[in-house]
């Protein structure tokens, strides 16, 4: 085909690129997934206790709130392509190195560069977004790739007790993060910038630059990042957020084992039925902000909206605990973690919105490493208070707050949803 053949034909390449990024979500949250399915079959057979189960899931989220501060600028300085093939490929030998470990120490180790790995994940998929849709695409975008960790989170159940059963939990380990090579081959022979990429037509081109700006080709420097309301934003949005979906990934299967017996052969449908209404409430939540922009609303109102909307749906969740009824407290689990996507697809907007493209891995590192370090503060009361209680009630009630508490902050400290003014081209 000629060049003048192929400006002439409209391309939706930008949805392979999307495709792409949810694969290696997907990827990532079946890796990140296996302990918290295997945690009672590991508990018996390492012999750990509530807390250090906590010191584990914090070893985790401790590394990863140190490579999203790192990989968040180097996949800005590196690009998006190399940046996060080298992430993809660190987090799955980290995944397929626990298959070596029996202790306690041993988990701990491998759970950290697992999470110092898997850190590139979401500030690379939200670069490429920014880079390879326009604004009015980007939430629903978002959306489809964030869905990826509620696939990763619905086949990690039905997964992981086969394999385990079968061929021992060491197999699970290595066959998942075995994967995510499969997807480095793919991303090296698709992934190219836009407008480098030889499969996308002019046509597409010019609808992926429809709003972009010149500031875009800006280099911002990173310490000057602090100095943005638009940046605490952000970052109080993941502080808040991040710890509750971190409490659902790693206590969920332990909750629902405590509360209604379930075990390794039956966890798999209830973990499946609330996963799957997160995939509908990260692509909803989505595609609503990107409609209400579709139907005129500003973009201040449209994300606004859908975030407001989430977080009411969020507050039911502590009635789960004492929902009597399986299906009632997966119900309940499922709507709050549904929200906690349809929420985190608009968050991760916000950054692309306010911020130059040469900013946004950036921004979205130093914000996720915020809500990291409050998850990691959560997961260890998480162990304490469990050890302490033996009782979920009060964790339940600070994820039912938490965030409509988070939006309220989020509006003072942008009110107007103004782009940060970083810096001038050239």
């Amino acid at each position: 085909m000629s060049e003048s053949q192929q400006a002439r034909v409209p391309t939706r390449f930008r949805w392979t690129i999307c495709g792409l990024l949810f694969f290696a979500t997907t990827i990532n949250y079946m890796d990140r997934q296996i302990l918290g399915i295997l945690a009672p079959t590991l508990e018996k057979e390492i012999g750990w206790s509530e807390v250090q189960y906590g010191n584990i899931v914090t070893g985790f989220q401790a590394a990863y709130a140190l490579g999203l501060l790192a990989f968040g600028r180097w996949i800005d300085i590196m690009g998006a392509r190399r940046g996060y093939a080298f992430s993809v490929m660190f987090w799955s030998l980290a995944a397929m190195a626990h298959a070596a470990v029996k202790s306690v120490s041993g988990f701990g180790i491998a759970r950290f560069w697992l999470g110092l790995g898997e850190a590139g994940n979401f500030p690379a998929a939200v670069k490429v977004i920014s880079e390879w849709f326009p604004r009015r695409e980007r939430a629903l975008a978002t959306g489809i790739f964030n869905s990826g960790s509620n696939v990763g989170a619905i086949m990690a159940p039905l997964i992981v007790p086969w394999l385990t059963l079968r061929f021992g939990w060491q197999a699970s380990f290595l066959i998942l993060g075995a994967t995510g090579f499969v997807w480095i081959i793919a991303w090296f022979w698709l992934y190219q910038t836009p407008a480098r990429s030889q499969r996308v037509s002019r046509e597409e081109l010019v609808h992926i630059q429809a709003d972009e700006a010149p500031t875009d080709v800006v280099k911002v420097p990173w310490h000057t990042l602090l100095g943005y309301r638009q940046t605490w934003a952000f970052a109080v949005g993941m502080s808040l957020s991040a710890p509750i979906w971190w409490f659902f990934l790693y206590w969920l299967p332990k909750f629902l084992g405590k509360e209604y017996g379930l075990t390794l052969s039956t966890l798999g449908l209830p973990l499946v039925v609330i996963y799957s209404m997160t995939c509908v409430g990260s692509i909803g939540g989505g595609w609503l902000s990107g409609f209400l922009l579709k139907r005129g609303w500003s973009a201040n109102a449209s994300r606004k909206t859908a975030l407001f909307i989430c977080a009411l749906c969020v507050t039911p969740v502590v009635f789960a605990v004492h929902a009597g009824n399986l299906w009632l407290a997966t119900f309940l689990i499922g709507l709050a973690a549904a929200a906690h996507q349809g929420w985190a697809a608009n968050l991760f907007t916000l950054v692309s919105d306010l911020f130059p493209q040469s900013a946004v891995a950036s921004v979205v590192g130093l914000g996720a490493m915020f809500g990291s370090v409050t998850s990691m503060v959560f997961s260890q009361s998480t162990g304490f208070i469990l050890q302490a209680t033996g009782s979920y009630w009060s964790l339940f009630l600070i994820a039912s707050a938490a965030y409509v508490t988070a939006l309220g902050i989020i509006h003072m400290l942008v009110p107007d949803y103004r782009p940060a003014v970083v810096g001038r081209a050239g």
